[in-house]
């Protein structure tokens, strides 16, 4: 399940059962966890990459991985739509189904600053479809007829988090998982493009908001922890980050980010994800279908299944 999830569900029942926890003495410490400890971790997650394996996997993936990404943004935008889902929450779902699930979601908030609840629910959202695709996945390749290869890069490119790749692809087994990791590595690098964009179009909107000219500073279109992450990114690639390390940095990574997650969850209150309907869990089972389905088309064209 990974403990973001978790972090989040805690933060949610402590928030609203302890009603010391929602006192405003401690609205700074909350605000701190959610916003600077947010985009700290995204930093710490930056040096379990390494951009000499993305260039590595290469063409092979990236026809089927820039695929999948516009199909789960293009299917965000459209069926969000369709279904009278908020821009917000659309574009947080799109955006976790996308790329890397949790850890984008994350991501985006940092820039976005958008609802708790919004956030809340679209991390429940891609849980739910990441363990289906822990059950689901490996026994619909095997009837496939798949390869560890083609196996681990539709795992790689259509489940949503790091953790579930990873169960999925080692549960199925033929060599698949290594593979699904740098397929996985390498999609991660989407945040990128998608960060900017946000941040691009957050500024605009404030911008537009207050009444002024829009013109905006470089700062708020890469933001720092951006710059972080893919100066993190370059040290690992350079291996200047030890091999011994990278253990305890994803550690330190993972725990960060449920430690931000807790703190946004500690400022939700369930009537505010009760609010939302139903209609966001099925905007992720369709973006989940869609994906799936387009991995394995994109893969059936390029001749990688």
């Amino acid at each position: 399940m990974g403990g973001p999830v978790f972090g989040i569900v805690l933060g949610i029942v402590a928030g609203s059962s302890i009603p010391a926890l929602r006192h405003d003495s401690l609205a700074p410490g909350v605000g701190f966890a959610g916003k600077t400890v947010l985009q700290l971790s995204i930093v710490v997650l930056g040096t379990g990459l390494s951009l000499a394996k993305v260039v590595q996997v290469g063409g092979g993936s990236l026809p089927v991985m820039l695929g999948t990404f516009a199909v789960a943004l293009g299917g965000a935008f459209v069926l969000g739509r369709l279904l009278g889902i908020n821009g917000e929450l659309s574009t947080l779902i799109g955006v976790g189904t996308g790329i890397c699930g949790a850890s984008a979601i994350a991501a985006a908030t940092a820039v976005m600053r958008p609802k708790q609840s919004n956030v809340a629910y679209a991390i429940g959202t891609i849980f739910t479809f990441n363990i289906l695709a822990v059950l689901l996945f490996p026994p619909i390749g095997h009837l496939l007829g798949m390869t560890g290869h083609s196996f681990g890069l539709w795992s790689g490119t259509a489940v949503n988090d790091t953790s579930s790749v990873v169960a999925a692809a080692y549960s199925f087994g033929d060599g698949a998982g290594p593979y699904a990791i740098v397929v996985k590595l390498t999609r991660s690098l989407m945040i990128i493009p998608i960060v900017i964009g946000l941040a691009l179009l957050t500024a605009r909107r404030d911008a537009a908001r207050q009444g002024e000219q829009v013109r905006i500073p470089w700062r708020k279109v890469v933001p720092a922890f951006l710059i972080g992450f893919l100066i993190a990114a370059a040290l690992n690639s350079l291996g200047l980050i030890p091999t011994g390390w990278h253990d305890g940095l994803t550690f330190v990574g993972t725990f960060l980010i449920t430690v931000a997650l807790a703190a946004i969850g500690l400022g939700m209150r369930p009537a505010q994800l009760r609010q939302a309907g139903h209609r966001p869990l099925l905007l992720g089972a369709l973006l989940w279908i869609c994906v799936a389905t387009a991995s394995l088309g994109l893969q059936a064209l390029t001749g990688t299944l």
